[in-house]
């Protein structure tokens, strides 16, 4: 969902946000991006209503059920109380009820059945959203998976920059560049925090505007586009570790040497893989449930049975060569784990005598007589 702000009747009309919907609508549609199409990639341009905003909101979370992603670009302004509204064409200053309050947007994702919830603001302000999306939210809450993720263009206190001249805004003049060029030295695949430490470090260079992030759970490794600028490290058998003919880059498991890193690793997988808990359900035909992917994925312990984690790695798409390896680690692991339960069962035996190795009083009774007997 693209929304954007370029032409105002009682503000200053903003050319370069038009160039960003266009540009980003582009990028998210294209084969090499998000591949987005059958009306998947909304844009909403140059809104004259709240309400508008909002209704086009309300069908796209109907219809997201992975990943629900919601841009806005123009200007932001602040209600009497300080709090954040974003403005439509026909916005007033100081008058809040001309704009679309953040507020309302929030209460709007919180009704979407999608499991992860991406808000990108490009306006002045952004980062007053921040405040808005505590780790007690209910937003965050209500996600299923990695939770909710907000970046903004600046934070709370200070505008946004729309250079004169420039194509773009510079925020997402910047998020663009990452999308169609990437990130030089960075991973096959970018998730958000990475893009979003990438974007701060070359606006703070410029001397522009530092964005601003906030995110649930494990939302920021959400990923968000392959790197354009990826160069694979060859080995000796012409591939890259881990890598399966898709040119996805699997987490090896012959590194693994605790039940910890084994379900790490295993929340690697899922993120590689680029499903939610319900599309893994759907992958793997319905033999393993979303709750079941859920119960995996935030274990403790190594996991008891082979079945979900077998059924989960194929899901993913993990190839079935490299399933073999996860398997064997596996039961390696497994078997460290009984031989440490029966060492400290034993270290246990012997530091607690059993009752029939501890004196009874009646026993201390007669060796104190007898002691005193033979004195």
């Amino acid at each position: 969902m693209l929304i954007g702000a370029s032409r105002y009747a009682h503000l200053e009309s903003l050319p370069a946000v038009a160039n960003n919907l266009t540009a980003l609508a582009q990028e998210l549609s294209g084969p090499r991006s998000w591949g987005l199409g059958d009306g998947r990639c909304i844009v909403v341009a140059e809104p004259v209503s709240a309400p508008q905003v909002l209704d086009a909101v309300e069908s796209a979370a109907a219809m997201a059920t992975d990943t629900l992603l919601v841009y806005y670009a123009g200007h932001g302004l602040q209600t009497e109380d300080g709090d954040l509204y974003l403005s439509v064409s026909g916005s007033v200053p100081q008058r809040s009820d001309t704009g679309l309050q953040y507020d309302h947007l929030r209460k709007m994702l919180l009704r979407s059945r999608a499991e992860r919830h991406v808000v990108i603001l490009d306006c002045c302000f952004s980062g007053k959203a921040l405040g808005v999306m505590s780790a007690s939210d209910g937003l965050v809450e209500h996600a299923e998976i990695e939770g909710s993720y907000v970046l903004a263009a600046s934070p709370g206190y200070r505008q946004a920059l729309a250079p004169p001249g420039d194509t773009y805004t510079a925020f997402t003049g910047e998020l663009l560049s990452v999308l169609a060029a990437g990130i030089p030295g960075g991973s096959a695949l970018l998730d958000l925090d990475a893009v979003y430490g990438h974007v701060r470090r070359v606006l703070t260079a410029k001397g522009r505007p530092a964005p601003q992030k906030r995110g649930g759970n494990t939302a920021g490794q959400l990923v968000f586009c392959r790197n354009r600028s990826y160069q694979e490290v060859p080995t000796r058998g012409g591939s890259e570790v881990g890598q399966s003919p898709s040119g996805r880059t699997w987490p090896d498991p012959t590194q693994l040497r605790t039940a910890t890193g084994f379900i790490n690793a295993l929340n690697q997988v899922r993120i590689t893989s680029g499903l939610g808990h319900k599309g893994i359900s759907e992958h793997s035909g319905g033999q393993i449930a979303p709750g079941t992917v859920s119960s995996l994925l935030n274990k403790k312990t190594l996991p008891v049975r082979w079945k979900s984690t077998h059924v989960f790695l194929s899901a993913c798409g993990v190839p079935v060569d490299q399933i073999v390896g996860w398997k064997e680690v596996w039961e390696r692991l497994r078997a460290e784990q009984r031989v440490g339960t029966a060492i400290e069962s034993q270290q246990e035996e012997v530091l607690q005598p059993t009752a029939a190795a501890r004196p009874t009083i009646w026993g201390r009774l007669s060796r104190r007589a007898k002691r005193d007997g033979d004195g």
